[in-house]
């Protein structure tokens, strides 16, 4: 989509007009704000308020993958413009091989992530369909989502607070 599909003048017009919006209310389909506005979904990330979203480097891809492996089970989306997947479990440890980043175990989550691809890492909390989200999100050098990391939600559909409190150490910790 082009800027003048858009309804903007220019991309800083589009997004200040983002920014505006996400600061009032980081509610909503980051895809969708960002397909709308004509960014890339990370530049929709990066207008996040820092209370809502802050960054650690591709770097950090190892230590973010070893550490969710131990948070128990979680739920892996991988959205794009023809499908939004879902998969709950807990996340394996994975290895390399043959250029990717294998995820392997008797988990409903498996598959092979093109790690070299990894741009940047997001840990995004906020609001989402009304209801709070938390999340380890993956973003490409096309600055687009390779695939997003949820903490579990307990019965009553609130988030557990055992993997919040591992989120936030993990986000203190690599978030610049």
């Amino acid at each position: 989509m082009t800027q003048t599909q858009t309804g903007f003048a220019s991309k800083e017009e589009a997004l200040a007009a983002l920014a505006a919006r996400l600061e009032t209310n980081p509610d909503g389909v980051i895809e969708a704000l960002a397909e709308a506005h004509g960014v890339s979904v990370v530049e929709a990330m990066q207008l996040l308020p820092r209370v809502n979203c802050a960054f650690a480097p591709a770097s950090a891809f190892d230590d973010v993958m070893n550490e969710l492996s131990e948070w128990g089970d979680l739920t892996v989306v991988v959205h794009t413009k023809n499908l939004v997947l879902e998969c709950r479990g807990p996340l394996p440890k994975g290895e390399y091989g043959r250029g990717f980043f294998n995820l392997h175990s008797k988990s409903p989550i498996g598959g092979h992530i093109k790690a070299s691809r990894c741009a940047c890492i997001a840990f995004v909390r906020r609001p989402f369909m009304g209801k709070e989200s938390c999340g380890v999100q993956f973003f490409d050098v096309d600055g687009e989502a390779m695939f997003k990391v949820f903490v579990g939600r307990l019965a009553d559909y609130s988030l557990n607070p055992e993997q919040v409190a591992k989120f936030e150490d993990l986000k203190a910790r690599l978030s610049k």
